[in-house]
C-alpha cells in the first residue's frame, strides 16, 4: 500500500500540512473538533438560564430584587437606544486606554532591554503603579486632570499598562542567547539583534500580555466611571447601572451588566484571534499537530 501523499501550504512550507488520509472533515466551515469547545459551554449558559429563570418565577421574586433572564433581555432591547450610547463611551475609553498601553509598555520594555540601569531605576515605580488601587486614586485624577476623558482613560490605562509591559519585558529577555552570541559574532548592531531577534521571540508575550490588559481595560474604565458618576459627570455604562440602582430599575442594572460582560468576551476573542493570526505559522503554541 502507498504511503499517502502530503499536501504543502499555500506559503510553501509544511507548517499547516497534513497528510490527505488525515484531513479533518468541516462543519459550517469550521473543523469538527472545533465544535465541543463552542456546544459544551453553549449548552451549561442555556441550562444556567433556564434554571435562572424557573427559580425567580417558582419563588415569586419580585424584580427589583433579581429579575429573570427574559425580563433582562426585554430591558435590553427596551433601553437599547440609551444604554448604547453609553457602552461606545466606555469602549472608547477602554480602546483608547488600551492603545496608549501598548505603545507606552512596549516601548519602556524595548528601553529596559537595551539598559538594565534604566531598568533598574524605573521598573519599581511601575510596580508601584500596578499594584495602587485604581478605585483609592481616581478621585484625585479626576481633580488633577480637570477633564473627565482625560481622567477616565488615565485610571483605565493605569490598570491595562503593567501585563504588557511585564509580558514583553519577560519575551525580550527570553531570546536565545545562543543566538544573541552569534548576532554579536557576526557583528550585528543592537538594532539589528533588536528587530530580527529579540522583538519576534518577544511577540508571544506581548500578545499574552494584550489579551490581559483588554480586560483590565474594560475594567478600569468601568471603575473609573464608577467614581466620575457620583458626580453625575460620566455617562458611560457605570454611570447608568448607578442611575438604574437608585431608581430602583434593577433589570436596566442588569442589562448594563450583561453589556459589560459580553464587550468583555468580545476583547477577549478579538485578541485572542490577533494572536492566532500572527503566531498560527510559526510559534509552537499555534502550529497545529497531527496528534
Amino acid at each position: 500500500m502507498s504511503a499517502p501523499v502530503e499536501t504543502l501550504a499555500s506559503d510553501g512550507t509544511d507548517a499547516q500540512a497534513l497528510p490527505l488520509a488525515l484531513a479533518e472533515a468541516r462543519i459550517l466551515g469550521l473543523p469538527v473538533s472545533a465544535w465541543p469547545r463552542i456546544i459544551a459551554p453553549v449548552v451549561i449558559g442555556v441550562l444556567v438560564l433556564a434554571l435562572w429563570e424557573f427559580a425567580v418565577r417558582w419563588n415569586e421574586v419580585p424584580s427589583y430584587v433579581l429579575p429573570g433572564p427574559l425580563l433582562v433581555a426585554q430591558t435590553l432591547v427596551a433601553d437599547w437606544g440609551t444604554l448604547s450610547g453609553s457602552l461606545w463611551v466606555t469602549l472608547k475609553i477602554t480602546f483608547m486606554a488600551l492603545a496608549a498601553a501598548v505603545v507606552v509598555g512596549v516601548t519602556l520594555a524595548v528601553l529596559f532591554s537595551q539598559s538594565k540601569w534604566l531598568e533598574m531605576a524605573l521598573l519599581p515605580y511601575a510596580v508601584i503603579l500596578q499594584v495602587t488601587p485604581v478605585v483609592a486614586i481616581a478621585p484625585l485624577i479626576i481633580i488633577w486632570a480637570d477633564d473627565i476623558d482625560l481622567s477616565l482613560l488615565i485610571c483605565a490605562w493605569i490598570v491595562a499598562f503593567f501585563p504588557i509591559l511585564s509580558n514583553t519585558i519577560l519575551g525580550l529577555n527570553s531570546a536565545d542567547h545562543n543566538l544573541v552570541n552569534l548576532f554579536e559574532l557576526y557583528g550585528a548592531s543592537r538594532w539589528q539583534t533588536l528587530r530580527y531577534l529579540k522583538l519576534p521571540a518577544a511577540l508571544p508575550y506581548f500578545l499574552a500580555g494584550l489579551k490581559i490588559s483588554g480586560g483590565l481595560a474594560l475594567i478600569g474604565a468601568v471603575v473609573a466611571e464608577f467614581v466620575a458618576g457620583t458626580g453625575g459627570s460620566a455617562s458611560g455604562l457605570a454611570y447608568r447601572i448607578l442611575e438604574a440602582g437608585y431608581q430602583l430599575k434593577i433589570p436596566r442594572v442588569f442589562a448594563a451588566l450583561v453589556m459589560i460582560s459580553l464587550s468583555g468576551v468580545a476583547i477577549f476573542l478579538a485578541t485572542s484571534l490577533i494572536s492566532h493570526l500572527l503566531l498560527r505559522r510559526w510559534h509552537e503554541s499555534a502550529i497545529r499537530r497531527e496528534n
